[in-house]
């Protein structure tokens, strides 16, 4: 079917596919000063933190500050957050680096850990732990990763962390028994909905990407899917594509109002 909405508007490629490469994504107004805001508490081996409501672009902006970060400087262990036990959080860090670690020993594993990360620093390269939806950790798991937080290499700490998820997140790092490890935290990043004026440049440029010069988007239509969306990237998306859809199917080749009100009757 996509392949179909695609010709009817002499498209070459899907505008609003679900993993975009990073050098395509459009240049939001918050990703300049998150990345800014991450670097620095990076630089400061310290802890980033990036909230934000479902849909609001948390992942696709994690994956442009990750982009950022230059291979030769910095070693990136990503894992994705679960309601999972601090031992296989211990695994899933392990993985990361190529070990299969059998050991039930939470101590044995915690030494593995700090062996490979102090050898990574001793190269003079950063390790950064990555945490995508960190709000589903268990509050155990917090605890644990302060014990990480603490390695140390020539007396000083040498594995920031960068911890991306909804607001729940923060409702865990100020629980008391996560004091210490939130007092490492040196950024804080919240995600707003966009505006409508970058709503139509947002979906302008989708447009312009999948081989198009043609206006398709009415400035009706894109107020529509904005207050759709209530400016949130995701539901942004699956409106502007089922309208797509809803436009096509009638022949027409440029989208309204009516079709985002369509659209918004086919998705959750």
């Amino acid at each position: 079917m996509m392949d179909s909405i695609r010709h009817h508007f002499g498209l070459k490629k899907d505008p609003f596919p679900q993993n975009m490469a990073v050098k395509d994504l459009y240049p939001l107004p918050a990703l300049t000063p998150l990345e800014q805001r991450v670097f620095f508490a990076v630089g400061q081996k310290a802890i980033s933190v990036i909230t934000g409501d479902v849909g609001s672009g948390k992942s696709t902006s994690l994956r442009y500050v990750a982009s950022k970060f230059h291979q030769s400087e910095y070693e990136l262990i990503s894992i994705v957050g679960g309601n999972y036990s601090p031992m296989e959080l211990y695994r899933q860090i392990l993985l990361n680096f190529g070990v299969s670690y059998m050991s039930y020993q939470v101590s044995v594993m915690i030494a593995k850990i700090r062996e490979i990360i102090l050898e990574i620093a001793s190269r003079k390269v950063t390790p950064v732990l990555i945490i995508d939806e960190a709000h589903l950790l268990k509050r155990a798991v917090f605890t644990q990763l302060h014990t990480l937080a603490q390695f140390e290499f020539d007396s000083r700490p040498v594995m920031p962390m960068i911890l991306c998820g909804q607001d729940l997140l923060l409702e865990h790092l100020m629980a008391n028994a996560v004091r210490p490890l939130a007092s490492r935290v040196l950024g804080r990043n919240h995600l707003e909905a966009i505006k409508m004026e970058v709503m139509e440049e947002y979906l302008n440029h989708h447009i312009r990407l999948s081989g198009s010069t043609s206006k398709i988007f009415s400035k009706e239509a894109i107020f529509a899917i904005h207050q759709g969306s209530g400016g949130l990237l995701r539901r942004a998306n699956s409106l502007a594509k089922t309208a797509l859809m809803a436009s096509a199917m009638e022949g027409g080749h440029t989208i309204s109002a009516e079709h985002v009100r369509l659209a918004s009757t086919e998705i959750l």
